[in-house]
């Protein structure tokens, strides 16, 4: 029993990083309906801007928490204004292109910053300047640290900001009416290309966010770190039903609770190939997801 708690609690703790990486995909697919395979890579940003402001100021800022709390907002702030002009230069131009130029431009996009931060920082992992570490107490025999629970206390407040405003705020209903008919929206004097920028600021906030918490608990960084992430996040909010936000947290923490069992019964060299052959039989039984719904197309 102790073991299996143990699991659970390390499967939550992953499953909110792929949540708050997922919650992009799911955001920006829901609305213009593509695939931004460059996001997982702004995770990688985000973390390496966290690096950069670190370097700079680490004795001003000092260690722990609360130095990863403040260079956490500004790398949000840094990584959502990168969505911004992405979104601007590469993504807005062809909205009305085929849906293939659409998703080559969003791979060159992802190379792009991939090798981008290599020339800029190098190809060696690099060690993160502030790592954060405390003490640990026990759940019903499981272990869990203090940082651990400090960031998925982070990541669930995000998740709940993030669903307040899209449930609660003008832009929120925007987007959702946005995501059900754009046309329809701009007749309706709605602000079809602010609102678009704006999900992608949001979005690439939240990987920012991840990317900063994961370099301080991991301690390590590199350029290729977003790829695979990306690729989890992406499996993730197919779980739960693309294009749905409390999908894409739910099947965040059922891909995290499977690599944590995948690992613990198969070894950690089988976790990728667990969950990915997961998504494969999942997807024969339910292909719209956990949370999605089958949309029927009027031609």
């Amino acid at each position: 029993m102790d073991h299996f708690l143990q699991l659970v609690l390390n499967g939550l703790f992953l499953g909110s990083f792929y949540g708050l990486v997922a919650l992009g995909y799911s955001m920006v697919y829901g609305i213009i309906k593509l695939l931004n395979f460059a996001h997982g890579d702004i995770y990688m940003l985000g973390a390496f801007i966290g690096f950069t402001i670190l370097s700079a100021g680490a004795g001003a800022l000092g260690g722990g928490i609360g130095a990863i709390v403040v260079v956490m907002a500004l790398a949000m702030l840094a990584t959502g204004l990168f969505g911004l002009v992405l979104e601007r230069t590469a993504y807005r131009p062809l909205r009305s292109a085929p849906r293939l130029s659409v998703l080559i431009t969003a791979v060159g996009a992802s190379f792009a910053l991939e090798y981008g931060v290599a020339v800029l920082y190098g190809p060696n992992p690099r060690a993160y300047p502030v790592s954060v570490s405390g003490g640990a107490f026990e759940v019903l025999g499981a272990r869990i640290t203090y940082p651990q629970l400090a960031m998925m206390g982070i990541a669930v407040g995000l998740m709940i900001c993030l669903d307040l405003i899209v449930r609660r705020t003008r832009s929120g209903r925007a987007m959702r009416a946005i995501s059900q008919d754009p046309r329809a929206c701009l007749l309706m004097g709605v602000n079809v290309d602010n609102v678009i920028s704006r999900t992608f600021f949001i979005g690439s906030a939240l990987a920012g966010a991840a990317g900063v918490m994961a370099g301080a608990y991991y301690g390590k960084i590199d350029f290729l770190m977003g790829f695979i992430i990306g690729l989890k996040a992406f499996t993730a909010a197919v779980i739960g039903g693309i294009g749905n936000l409390r999908g894409a947290v739910l099947g965040a923490i059922v891909l995290g609770l499977l690599e944590s069992f995948g690992t613990a019964w198969l070894g950690s060299q089988w976790r990728d190939v667990f969950a990915f052959a997961f998504l494969i039989l999942f997807l024969t039984v339910r292909p719209t997801g956990l949370l999605g719904e089958r949309v029927t197309e009027r031609v």
